[in-house]
């Protein structure tokens, strides 16, 4: 039997639940950190390392880990990126107003939105899982646009991912606190296995 499904005398739960028990926990510490929205990119980014590094390498996770490496790696590029990504959601948000206060076309221009703004959260989940943007968000931003128009499976899968997230937070709005650490992980696992 493997290593990664054995069980160790007196174990209530196997080493899979330990690796849920860290999405939940990055999640979580990652919403924190991202509570100040301009800070949300670097906190993801962060989150994707420290996830692929706890499954690679099978390196514990803890919160405290999480903030230390969120604080190595913080900089100016990051709050820039911060920035455009809150003007973005803004000007993505004043559309939606926009086009529920009666806008002529409408009918067609919401759905149109909705695609953007899931291409959009894919690309920028997919940015945050390349090791790139941790050291310079354009060159991220750019091969993960790339990417995703090269691998439309993986950019599927993680579309899927985005929409669940949405459906579970819109379900159940505390949920919205957990959903970065699941997010997280499908975007390292779109960017290695598919």
């Amino acid at each position: 039997m493997d290593t990664a499904t054995k069980r160790e005398p007196g174990e209530l739960f196997g080493p899979r639940f330990a690796l849920f028990a860290d999405v939940l926990a990055v999640g979580l510490a990652t919403a924190a950190a991202s509570l100040p929205l301009i800070s949300a990119p670097a906190a993801m980014s962060t989150a994707c390392a420290v996830l692929d590094r706890r499954v690679r390498q099978d390196a514990p996770t803890t919160a405290g880990g999480y903030l230390r490496a969120l604080r190595r790696r913080l900089r100016t590029g990051d709050l820039l990126a911060g920035a455009g990504l809150l003007v973005g959601g803004v000007l993505l948000l004043f559309n939606a107003l926009a086009a529920g206060a009666g806008l002529p076309g409408a009918v067609v221009f919401r759905p149109a939105l909705l695609a953007v703004a899931g291409l959009l959260a894919v690309v920028y989940l997919r940015a945050c899982a390349r090791p790139e943007s941790a050291t310079n968000w354009r060159a991220a931003l750019r091969s993960a646009a790339y990417a995703s128009v090269r691998g439309p499976r993986a950019s599927a899968v993680l579309l899927l991912a985005v929409a669940t997230a949405a459906v579970c937070a819109w379900a159940y709005p505390p949920l919205l606190f957990l959903v970065p650490g699941p997010l997280a992980i499908a975007a390292r696992a779109t960017e290695h296995h598919l």
